[in-house]
């Protein structure tokens, strides 16, 4: 099957800074992709190089099997990017921002402006149609950049922190809107500082670290291979000394104390270092709880 998305051995340099070195990648057709990284990792020379907005020093670019280098206008007409920046006309309406950029894909006029008001009204911006997008509030402004990235219907979204700056009730709302694009058979491919955004939406994610890709799997296998989950008891009487058994070895106490803890434990173990207190005669009174999130392994991959 053919990938939305194929990278192989991206190069970009900037004078002697390397800003991506030799990445590879593919994103599958009706995939929801997270590509993560600290600031200057290289997200964003990536992301502009796959559209056509700066021009790599290596490798090559696939957009559902278009070669960005030789079929730069088949393969360009498939993808619709959400800048991170704002870089509307601040004269134009924001629904001629829509219908300008209808244009530049060889829309007909009559269906353009048919899409755009289509896209104002789904993305609830039909009362501020013209008004100039200088008039917007910061939410309305990001709405409005996803509605361009769509006016001419891509089968791959890129989106550069879409949700950045927006007010935790709007973004869960764009959260909803980009699963029901993704449900829809649209290819979605996200760079995100929110962490957790990745976790709750994406179902691969690559992380990038001074422009090399440091890890790359799917969302839930790299949570299980690196996850780990601390787990701290309380139990009824002072602890002296613990059953022999492989769930409770590498528990932490103090003598005389109520208290114990286990790290570094997989989903499997919880339920049998538990069992084993209570099979040993104490009762549990508390049990408290900390997963690894993608945060605290993205964190340890990209610190330098």
């Amino acid at each position: 099957m053919t990938a939305a998305l194929e990278i192989e051995g991206l190069v970009k340099r900037y004078g002697e800074l390397t800003a991506v070195d030799g990445i590879s990648l593919r994103v599958e057709a009706g995939d929801f992709f997270g590509f993560l990284g600290p600031n200057g990792a290289g997200k964003t020379t990536t992301i502009s190089a796959v559209v056509g907005l700066v021009r790599k020093h290596a490798g090559t670019i696939r957009i559902f099997g278009y070669d960005n280098d030789r079929e730069w206008r088949q393969a360009r007409r498939l993808v619709g990017l959400a800048p991170q920046e704002y870089n509307f006309d601040r004269y134009l309406s924001i629904r001629d921002v829509l219908i300008f950029q209808a244009g530049y894909y060889g829309i007909p006029a009559r269906a353009v402006r048919a899409r755009a008001d289509e896209l104002l009204e789904r993305f609830g911006l039909s009362s501020k149609a013209h008004l100039e997008y200088t008039r917007l509030s910061g939410g309305m402004k990001r709405r409005l950049t996803l509605a361009r990235a769509l006016v001419h219907e891509p089968r791959l979204l890129i989106l550069d922190e879409p949700t950045s700056g927006v007010d935790v009730e709007l973004r869960l709302e764009l959260w909803d809107l980009l699963r029901e694009l993704n449900a829809r058979g649209m290819t979605i491919f996200l760079t995100t500082h929110y962490i957790e955004e990745a976790e709750a939406l994406c179902r691969n994610i690559a992380i990038i670290n001074g422009g090399r890709i440091v890890a790359m799997r799917p969302t839930r296998e790299l949570l299980r291979e690196r996850g780990m989950t601390s787990l701290a008891v309380t139990v009824d009487r002072p602890l002296r000394a613990l059953p022999d058994v492989p769930a409770l070895r590498g528990a932490r106490f103090q003598p005389g104390d109520v208290r114990l803890h286990l790290d570094g434990l997989d989903a499997s173990c919880i339920a049998d270092a538990l069992s084993a207190l209570e099979s040993a005669g104490f009762t549990i009174e508390e049990v408290d709880f900390k997963r690894t999130t993608l945060q605290d392994i993205f964190l340890e991959l990209t610190r330098r």
